[in-house]
């Protein structure tokens, strides 16, 4: 073998070398990104689950029996949270939910923290978190985890209207 075929090869050899580096770091980048999907639909899904099940009760404590046309009827706003002797899941209305936080572990990442608040918020502007009792409450479900870069929030407001 010349060296015009030695050069010839060490440059097949390098060119090999550069495509076998770039397709591996492909790979790892589209695995990284696969994985962070997964987590970030798994997070979604727990606080849409949150939200659903928060859907299925009454709107306030003062509402289990009969709907109210008088909102100073509901529940005051600094006492949004579980009444007495309520423990998760048999809480009875949203409102309970105030505070809530729970640690849930997925297949594929542990240690989903699920926070969730309850307020009551303006009739006219739902971003506006006011301390009067109201028709309308705003359920904010917040998730975060190590596998996270940033926390995902879910908000649903709920009217008695």
């Amino acid at each position: 073998m010349n060296s015009g075929h030695s050069f010839l090869s060490i440059g097949a050899l390098l060119l090999f070398s550069l495509v076998s580096l770039n397709f591996n770091s492909t790979v790892l980048i589209n695995t990284t990104v696969e994985v962070e999907n997964k987590v970030y639909l798994t997070a979604f899904s727990l606080a849409d689950d949150l939200i659903e099940e928060i859907k299925q009760k009454a709107f306030d404590a003062a509402t289990l029996n009969f709907p109210t046309t008088n909102p100073d009827n509901l529940t005051p706003a600094d006492n949004l949270g579980p009444e007495g002797g309520e423990v998760y899941p048999n809480y009875n209305d949203m409102d309970d939910y105030n505070g809530f936080t729970k640690t849930v572990s997925a297949p594929h990442a542990e240690n989903y923290i699920v926070n969730c608040t309850v307020t009551y918020v303006d009739t006219d502007d739902p971003d506006i978190v006011v301390g009067t009792q109201t028709f309308y409450k705003k359920v904010t479900v917040s998730i975060s985890s190590p596998y996270l870069r940033n926390p995902i929030s879910l908000s649903h407001i709920f009217t008695l209207k």
